[in-house]
């Protein structure tokens, strides 16, 4: 019987490069001259750091463009609040792994109200979905990508 997991996933490494790609970028650049701006990597999250929320934005927009390069799902990226001492602006970005439990239900529901001939189940952090036929796990695959859940998921042990 086929059967496909769905996880949430990402690669460390690859965002670490990312993060160093970002970094030279930024050195390179003509509107970040002459400015206190930097990324910091402390696994699994990323610090910006910056002169102003102006710069923070660009930044932002540097480290998503990095991570598409290195083909690193952005919905992965959760942006944090931006704090400000004096001069200094400083934001947080952390990387989400692992499907929460009211996420993993929406799918669920999502999966049982498409009638399509196949069963999901929640394990832990991912979820098990099993069907008698290839094609109706891979309308699952379409539909799951089609839906917009605020996080990426991949599909991994897709089995006959």
């Amino acid at each position: 019987m086929p059967a496909m997991d769905i996880v949430s996933e990402i690669n460390l490494e690859e965002v670490k490069n990312a993060t160093e790609n970002a970094n030279r970028e930024l050195a390179t650049r003509y509107d970040f001259r002459d400015c206190d701006a930097s990324f910091e990597w402390k696994r699994p999250t990323v610090t910006m750091k910056g002169d102003s929320e102006q710069r923070l934005k660009q930044m932002t927009d540097v480290l998503r463009g990095q991570l598409v390069k290195r083909k690193i799902d952005a919905k992965a990226l959760t942006l944090g609040n931006i704090e400000s001492s004096g001069r200094n602006f400083k934001q947080v970005a952390t990387f989400k792994e692992g499907i929460e439990q009211p996420v993993a239900k929406k799918v669920v529901k999502l999966i049982k109200d498409s009638k399509l001939k196949v069963q999901a189940a929640i394990q832990g952090e991912k979820l098990r979905v099993t069907g008698k036929k290839r094609d109706d796990l891979q309308a699952v695959m379409q539909l799951v990508r089609s839906t917009d859940f605020e996080q990426s998921f991949q599909f991994e042990n897709f089995k006959d």
